[in-house]
């Protein structure tokens, strides 16, 4: 016969404590009118919440990857849109090849000649003339055929070709030229063109420039990425109108003072210059319309965080394998039912 066994109050306390402690759950129904919790409510086993982790850097991977693109691309720009700007400065290599527009008086045939006018090589020369100039964004230079670039005027901001007032300054005394009379016509358009081409290509290059650290905001958050774009599309409008005021004006001013072939007169654009300041536009435009997409595409880290987006799938845990290196709760948690009155007794 088993006989009955009593524990006191104390003891049953400490076991109880000691059962919670090892994450014993209450299989015992709550009393009447007590509140349903999580230990009483049922006496099955129950598995915590498992939320395998999300790396946020490969989440937002692909992101960060057309951000640096587009930091090349903006980078690019800055190179070309600098050796626009630099170029014809000077009597360097590569520089003394890049400008705007190239003038060719070296056979011009003039109206009078006075007679202390004598002939050397080039009817230019006997004039007082030389028989080149070629324009760049901050000067002219130059020269004869023989000896390259002879001289190039001090850079000037906001300078503009006057051809007209610059071949009067060399004419010897007595010799006499004629240049189409369209010229005339077009040197105020030329005037405030240059103007404007020279405040768009200094702006565009200075904000280009400027692009290359502000492309990593949209990084962190896409609220930047459409305040980030209206800033690039205004940097690769600059760039890209400056590009097309030079390119018109250049062009039409060719025509113009070619358009009399009995005058000898030869005129031509800079194709190097043409590149360089096109290849900088476009990388510009580009940069920009990379950005535009950003603002609606590929989560950024705040969408992740937050659970907007998920953005790569690589970054977020496998649930099974994750499981299976979790620890074991058994390890550390025991669960059984708790004693009852009639089991002690």
């Amino acid at each position: 016969m088993v006989l009955p066994s009593f524990k006191s109050l104390g003891a049953r306390r400490r076991e109880k404590q000691l059962d919670n402690a090892d994450g014993v759950i209450d299989a015992r129904p709550a009393p009447a009118g007590a509140p349903a919790t999580g230990e009483t409510s049922s006496g099955r086993t129950l598995t915590p919440n498992y939320n395998p982790g999300v790396n946020v850097k490969r989440a937002t991977k692909t992101r960060k990857t057309w951000i640096l693109i587009s930091c090349f691309f903006f980078f690019v720009s800055v190179i070309f849109l600098i050796l626009t700007i630099i170029g014809n400065i000077n009597k360097k290599a590569v520089i003394r090849d890049t400008w705007f527009f190239h003038l060719n008086l070296t056979n011009i045939i003039p109206v009078s000649a006075g007679g202390s006018i004598t002939l050397v090589n080039s009817l230019a020369r006997s004039l007082g003339l030389h028989d080149f100039y070629q324009v760049g964004l901050w000067n002219f230079c130059e020269g004869y055929n023989d000896e390259g670039i002879t001289h190039c005027s001090p850079n000037k901001a906001l300078y503009w070709f006057n051809p007209v007032e610059i071949l009067l300054n060399e004419l010897l005394a007595g010799a006499t030229i004629t240049l189409p009379a369209e010229v005339n016509n077009i040197l105020d358009l030329i005037k405030i063109a240059s103007h404007i081409m020279f405040g768009f290509f200094l702006t565009g290059v200075c904000m280009n420039f400027v692009n290359i650290f502000l492309a990593f905001l949209p990084l962190y958050s896409r609220w930047w990425s459409l305040p980030i774009a209206i800033w690039m599309f205004i940097s690769a409008l600059l760039t890209t109108a400056a590009a097309i005021i030079a390119t018109v004006m250049f062009i039409i001013f060719r025509n113009v003072i070619t358009s009399q072939e009995g005058l000898n007169i030869g005129a031509s654009v800079g194709t190097q210059m043409f590149a360089f300041m096109w290849i900088g536009a476009a990388f510009s435009i580009f940069g920009w319309l990379i950005h535009l997409c950003l603002s609606c595409c590929c989560a950024s880290r705040r969408d992740v965080k937050t659970g907007r987006r998920k953005g790569s799938k690589k970054a977020y845990g496998n649930v099974e394998s994750d499981e299976k290196k979790r620890p074991v709760a058994g390890s550390k948690f025991q669960f059984r039912r708790r004693k009852t009155a009639s089991d002690t007794v």
